[in-house]
């Protein structure tokens, strides 16, 4: 006789311990993030670099002193001229009429100082002779005053017409070089209305902005150099002749002119200069700008070190184009990570990834 009852338990113990064991699995391990990574490297801060223009130290509007119609331009933009060149000319019509006018009243008022003049003489003797009175002698003696005051508003009023006629032809008083015209033969101006504008070229500076944040760097440079964006080999010495007291209401900049020292020919009106200031060196390290954060108790970094996230407090000195300057927190070397800083937390289990580098993203 088969004896099946021990088969059956046995099969029912398999399928039990299977059983068992399908209902007791573990959770599949949690992966380990891949975090992109960069030394912080060091970073001497020597140097703030600031682009601007060539410009004269002395720049001026000349304008003809009384108004009319201009009949010609002789010089165009960026003529060089000479002390009393002529420049531009009045249409002579109405100033040559002026003056002749002038002459006319002041050959009228000689005339009649003349008459008062022997009028009074005549007046003199016969009051000395008792014909007429005192009282007339003064009279004509005060037609003669008036007379004499008339003669001498007639000449200074010639002087002024004589001066105008001369008024028409526009000049410089000292050498220059025209660097615009802003009105041309045709228009008709007002007295003091600009025809165009000069400037002397002995003296050369470089115009920049200067931000807010930079100003105490300015002050304190111990030495500037000016290079020309023509001619970057070419350095020049240069210094700091003025800063404004007030920021331009538009851009939050401070206007300064760096003097150039000994300018060479090959200095230009116009031309792109850039201003470089030298100060004292100091040691600082430099993470992007991405790697530094904020949750609320100051800057911090996350740092990858054995496969582990850790956080550091930092000290930042300044914020640059190219990244962030930090002088305290932060040791040379150390792996930060630079992207999605904000989502890890210490202790997190993190694969590092180098991250490329700016100059090999090209």
């Amino acid at each position: 006789m088969i004896k099946i009852a021990p088969l059956i338990a046995g099969s029912s113990l398999a399928l039990a311990t299977v059983l068992a064991g399908c209902g007791k699995s573990e959770a599949p391990p949690t992966p380990t993030r891949v975090v992109l990574v960069q030394p912080a490297a060091s970073a001497t801060h020597t140097k703030g670099i600031y682009t601007g223009e060539i410009r004269a130290r002395h720049e001026v509007d000349l304008a003809f002193r009384v108004g009319g119609k201009i009949a010609a331009r002789l010089v165009d933009a960026g003529t060089a001229i000479k002390a009393g060149q002529p420049l531009a000319r009045l249409d002579p019509a109405d100033l040559e009429l002026a003056a002749a006018a002038t002459r006319a009243q002041l050959a009228a008022a000689e005339s009649e100082q003349a008459t008062a003049r022997a009028e009074r003489e005549r007046y003199a003797g016969l009051v000395a002779k008792k014909f007429v009175s005192q009282a007339a002698f003064e009279a004509k003696d005060n037609a003669f005053n008036s007379a004499q005051a008339r003669l001498e508003q007639a000449r200074a009023q010639s002087r002024i017409s004589g001066n105008q006629s001369s008024y028409g032809t526009l000049s410089s008083e000292f050498p220059a070089i025209v660097t615009a015209v802003i009105a041309d033969a045709g228009q008709v101006l007002s007295a003091g209305q600009a025809v165009m504008r000069v400037a002397r070229p002995e003296e050369k500076e470089v115009a920049v902005a200067i931000p807010e944040s930079r100003l105490a760097e300015l002050k304190t440079a111990r030495n500037l150099a000016v290079s020309l964006w023509a001619n970057p080999k070419m350095t020049l010495r240069g210094e700091l002749r003025e800063l404004s007291p007030a920021a331009d209401p538009a851009t939050r900049t401070y206007a300064a002119r760096i003097r150039i020292l000994n300018p060479p020919a090959e200095v230009r009106l116009g031309m792109t200069a850039r201003v470089t200031l030298d100060g004292a060196a100091e040691s600082t390290l430099l993470v992007p700008l991405s790697a530094v954060i904020d949750l609320g108790q100051g800057p911090l970094v996350r740092v990858a070190k054995d496969g582990k996230i850790a956080s550091r407090p930092v000290q930042v000195a300044r914020f640059r184009e190219d990244g962030v300057e930090l002088n305290g927190g932060l040791e040379a070397g150390e792996l930060v990570v630079i992207s999605g800083a904000g989502r890890l937390v210490d202790g997190q289990d993190v694969l590092a990834k180098a991250a490329t580098t700016p100059d090999r993203q090209r």
